[in-house]
């Protein structure tokens, strides 16, 4: 559950309420059915002009979106990357196929499946930055719904009050109908610009975010994967994965280093010896002696 989400819209309705207490009215002043009608059938018919079927029906399914904390997937996305290239270079690369009907994620399964069918990895970049340079373009379609109802809630409000305006010159000479008139104006006008920064624009930039972070785990994979094609070291492959998280807040951003969750791939029956002349005092690179490579 997002606790930010529940916790706006509960400030929401406390202010609203609360500001209606205080100024000593009542729920009922600004409950008008006429400015409800005028403000939120005018959005909706707007929106409906503005997109299609498809569109809205994306959008009204995406509306949960709002109400839970989307699952954290860059730390194992990392592990498994991470896996993935000390194994290949174990084994190589043709050894990940049998992993491919495992992957839950479609994009990192199409993309190491170019890899596994032996693609350049600026030929597997070339393809698979197609969709995800159309994700960036296009944005999110629930964000772009609801941003647009955002856009023309308010002007829907003034078209309220200017209804209510009308209303209220036909019966200058009849005080008694003038307070109707004059409340669905002004209540239209709140309705407008309430919905519009309250809920429209707030559910549409939560809902953008939550695309931000899907296109970022398509770069982590694509980065990924095709760091194990051109055969780069995996902790330079890993440092290069949460470079990209650092724009986000810390919580996605692993805490240790995966390499420290693989044992060492160094064949135990090979050890490496590193020896300096008796004398150096600062040793530099060029000053170490031949290494000396047994094999038991």
């Amino acid at each position: 559950m997002d606790k930010t989400t529940i916790i706006g819209l509960l400030l929401v309705a406390l202010v609203v309420v609360g500001g209606q207490y205080l100024e000593g009215g009542s729920l009922a002043m600004i409950f008008q059915v006429t400015a409800a009608v005028i403000v939120l059938g005018g959005t909706l018919g707007a929106v409906c002009l503005s997109f299609p079927p498809a569109h809205l029906l994306v959008a009204c399914r995406s509306l949960s979106q709002i109400f839970f904390e989307p699952k954290d997937e860059a730390n194992p996305l990392i592990a498994q990357i991470t896996e993935f290239a000390y194994r290949s270079r174990r084994e190589g690369i043709l050894s990940l196929e049998r992993e491919l009907d495992n992957l839950p994620n479609d994009f990192f399964r199409r993309t190491l499946q170019l890899v596994v069918d032996g693609l350049e990895p600026e030929t597997i970049r070339d393809i698979m930055e197609i969709e995800l340079r159309q994700l960036r373009d296009s944005g999110s379609v629930s964000a772009r719904v609801f941003e647009s109802a955002g856009g023309y809630a308010p002007t829907m409000g003034i078209l309220g009050a200017v209804f209510g305006l009308i209303q209220v010159m036909n019966y200058l000479t009849e005080p008694s109908k003038l307070g109707p008139g004059i409340a669905v104006a002004f209540v239209a006008t709140v309705y407008g610009v309430g919905s519009a920064n309250l809920l429209f624009l707030p559910i549409a930039h939560k809902l953008q975010l939550r695309h931000q972070r899907r296109l970022l785990y398509k770069e982590l994979v694509l980065e990924g994967v095709l760091g194990v094609s051109a055969g780069i070291h995996p902790r330079l492959i890993e440092e290069r994965l949460i470079g990209l998280l650092a724009g986000w807040p810390s919580k996605t951003r692993r805490p240790f280093s995966t390499a420290s969750l693989f044992v060492d791939h160094t064949p135990a029956d090979l050890q490496v010896e590193q020896t300096l002349p008796a004398g150096t005092a600062n040793p530099e690179p060029g000053d170490y002696a031949t290494p000396n490579v047994t094999q038991n």
